[in-house]
């Protein structure tokens, strides 16, 4: 149940007008009152003798007896409150219940006999709005001070008592949401999402590994933004303010939003943030000024992503082991390996890496400040990714692809514990619900690379499979029979006997790959071993075809089997022991 404060207002009739009409797209049904303050206010959706002018009048009453200069400007108090999607049907009688709740918890009508007057009024099965007058029976103002975290508040306490959906409560630290006007605006126009959140993911992306505001700005107008920046009159930038070319108001003017109403972490002090090196982190602290750090170039996507893999382990070891803000940037520079990744992906699992990133965002900010310099190993993988250019969707670069998304989606659930641990209740949703789109967008990726390991490892001379099944059961006695009969068994002999090709000691690296996480909770632990190992022995991610063609040339090769499930469950695993 999720209630919202709305801006305050001076007229009451309009707003009356807009709860009791037909609504903006005509989604208004039967508007009916389900409570006010005496239970007894006139309902002009039920009683055809009244007018909306009448209930008007009751409600701003208390105003009117107040000389002009006593008068607040703005006194319409405005409150939505919003059932779950999947919450049953509320009954009047119900919704009255929770309208009288919220007005006490958020002090406009406390029960003393001398509150604001309100009426709540149900135009939808799934919400109601209460419109109220900020002055109370005997002349005073009410205390509503942080009317907003009140009502949260007693919204938790009515979905536990009325069995309801229970919504993870906030910090403050979240995105502001687009308004109804924004959303039915992008409906009118044919938009898929309103231009707030347009705007942030181009800002996010456009800030994903960037060095410096003059590659930040650069990018921005290559996404087509418009962009206005706040100079000081020294000179300085002080800020800046984006806008979508199509989205104009009512005088045909685009509409711009700053970086801070767009999210927290996007204006531009924040940004800036970013931009310390390790070595700065100490002399930023004295007000130096952060530089731009020097990233040597890649060679190419499957580099970069080999790298951002490499990168993503390290940030692991840091969020389970490093202190509390060291932790707070790693997760906030994982949002932008998984923006960079979004940009970069192929068609097959570019919708699912796009959604993961959008919902990582929120679990990349919370009270723990961030202390930035040590994610820059993060930081300047998400720019390899970038500059490194789109990855096909086969080959080298979409089996190193799988291997990112499969470190990535370790790096989701850290960030999920971490949070968790905090007692970050929306922090840890939002990382947990973007680990499940990444485990999607790793089936598609996984798919064909894992194929061809399978094949290869099937055409492996027996007593070549036998040593590998012996070396298995060595070094992991309790797993071994249950590795063998996953279908993923036959990829994982096929890596080993490469990597003793390759000069390796296959026992060294799976006792090594082993310890790096506990196994006993993996949905396929030969999925793990098998991107662990080839990161670990530098194998190619997808090995070239016995008749010596590289996969990557020709992505013929293509598998009717469903892919290997992503390595365990969300839930049960810790990333601590990956």
């Amino acid at each position: 149940m999720i209630p919202r404060i709305h801006q305050q207002g001076s007229n009451t009739l309009g707003l009356l007008h807009y709860l009791y009409g037909k609504g903006t797209r005509e989604e208004h049904v039967d508007p009916h009152l389900a409570a006010s303050f005496d239970g007894m206010a006139p309902d002009p959706g039920r009683d055809a003798s009244v007018t909306k002018r009448d209930l008007q009048y009751l409600l701003d009453q208390p105003l009117s007896l107040l000389d002009a200069g006593q008068r607040p400007d703005k006194h319409v108090w405005h409150c939505s409150v919003r059932a779950a999607p999947d919450d049953p049907l509320l009954s009047d009688e119900q919704w009255g219940d929770i309208a009288r709740r919220v007005v006490a918890a958020t002090g406009i009508d406390p029960g003393d006999g001398a509150g604001c007057r309100w009426a709540a009024v149900r135009h939808a099965d799934d919400h109601i709005h209460i419109i109220a007058t900020l002055v109370r029976e005997d002349g005073l103002r009410p205390s509503h001070h942080r009317s907003g975290k009140r009502a949260q508040a007693e919204c938790r306490l009515v979905e536990k008592e009325l069995g309801l959906h229970q919504v993870a409560p906030g910090d403050g630290t979240a995105a502001k949401r687009a308004t109804s006007a924004e959303r039915h605006k992008a409906e009118r126009e044919g938009r898929d999402r309103p231009a707030r959140d347009e705007l942030r993911e181009n800002v996010r992306r456009a800030v994903a590994g960037a060095e410096g505001e003059e590659e930040f700005f650069d990018r921005l107008a290559a996404a087509g933004l418009l962009i206005r920046k706040r100079i000081a009159p020294s000179g300085d930038l002080l800020g800046y303010k984006v806008a979508l070319p199509h989205d104009r108001n009512g005088d045909r003017e685009p509409v711009f939003y700053a970086g801070a109403t767009l999210a927290p972490d996007l204006s531009l002090p924040r940004i800036r943030e970013r931009w310390i090196t390790p070595t700065e982190a100490a002399a930023s602290a004295d007000g130096a000024r952060p530089g731009q750090p020097a990233l040597p170039d890649v060679t190419g996507p499957a580099f970069a992503r080999r790298r951002a893999s490499a990168a993503a382990w390290q940030a692991l070891l840091i969020i389970d082991r490093g202190e509390d803000g060291t932790a707070a940037a790693q997760i906030a520079a994982a949002g932008e390996i998984l923006d960079a990744l979004a940009k970069t992906s192929a068609a097959r699992t570019r919708a699912e890496l796009r959604e993961a990133a959008s919902t990582f965002e929120r679990a990349s900010r919370s009270h723990v400040k961030a202390v930035r310099g040590r994610d820059h190993a993060l930081r300047q993988a998400a720019r390899d990714l970038v500059h490194s250019g789109p990855a096909l969707g086969r080959g080298e670069d979409g089996a190193t692809t799988a291997m990112l998304i499969d470190m990535a989606f370790f790096l989701a659930i850290a960030a999920s514990n971490w949070h968790a641990k905090k007692r970050h209740s929306q922090q840890a949703d939002a990382a947990r619900k973007a680990s499940e789109h990444l485990r999607v967008a790793y089936q598609a990726a996984a798919a064909h690379p894992m194929s061809v390991l399978r094949q290869r490892g099937q055409r492996l001379a027996p007593r070549v499979r036998q040593r590998q099944a012996d070396l298995l059961h060595q070094v992991l006695p309790d797993l071994a029979t249950r590795v063998q009969d996953e279908s993923g068994w036959p990829a994982l002999a096929s890596t080993l006997d490469e990597a003793r090709r390759a000069g390796h000691d296959p026992a060294a690296l799976l006792t090594d790959a082993a310890r790096r996480r506990e196994l006993g909770t993996a949905t396929s632990v030969s999925d793990v071993l098998v991107w662990r190992l080839r990161r670990r022995a530098h194998l190619p991610a997808l090995p070239e075809s016995r008749s010596g063609t590289s996969s990557r040339g020709t992505g013929r090769q293509r598998s009717s089997a469903p892919s290997t499930p992503l390595v365990h469950s969300p839930v049960k695993d810790s990333s601590r022991r990956r």
